[in-house]
């Protein structure tokens, strides 16, 4: 299987800056996209009002009114922030998923589902230490586009 190629993104540190900056099992999961034991963050049931942020580079990931409980053991949200989160195909474990990341810094989040509920149908299946909650915030406006989100194409993201 050929590699793609890794792109640029805005925060870029060394291997040695990520491990000083991430507890271990923040490194595991958004440097090296290992996976959280499902129920095990206690950000999994935590609704309350505010922002996740990206715990690796702080960029506002999404707003706590897109949360939802999923069932699924892990923090699941149906909408990101606009433009805070890419995707991309994972072929890891002989199966094939659509993982997500930080557009900033490239953290691994976790991956997308298409069974969520409306609007997007979409699941954004998180896992917690790849978040930094910050109650009664709110997410700062968009800094390009339209304001109105891109409705999402197929299955998934």
């Amino acid at each position: 299987m050929a590699e793609q190629p890794k792109k640029d993104f805005e925060v870029t540190l060394s291997d040695e800056e990520w491990r000083q900056k991430l507890n271990p099992a923040q490194y595991q999961v958004l440097r090296h996209h290992g996976t959280e034991r499902a129920g095990s963050s206690p950000l999994d049931k935590k609704y309350d009002p505010g922002v996740y942020y990206c715990a690796g580079c702080g960029q506002p990931l999404f707003e706590a009114a897109t949360k939802y409980n999923s069932r699924s053991g892990w923090p699941s949200f149906y909408e990101p922030i606009e433009g805070a989160v890419e995707t991309e195909t994972d072929r890891s474990h002989f199966m094939v998923r659509t993982e997500a990341h930080c557009s900033k810094c490239g953290g691994h989040l976790g991956h997308v589902f298409d069974d969520g509920p409306k609007p997007t149908g979409l699941r954004y299946c998180m896992n917690g230490l790849s978040l930094d909650f910050h109650a009664d915030e709110t997410a700062p406006e968009a800094e390009t586009g339209s304001g109105e989100a891109e409705k999402p194409t197929g299955g998934g993201a």
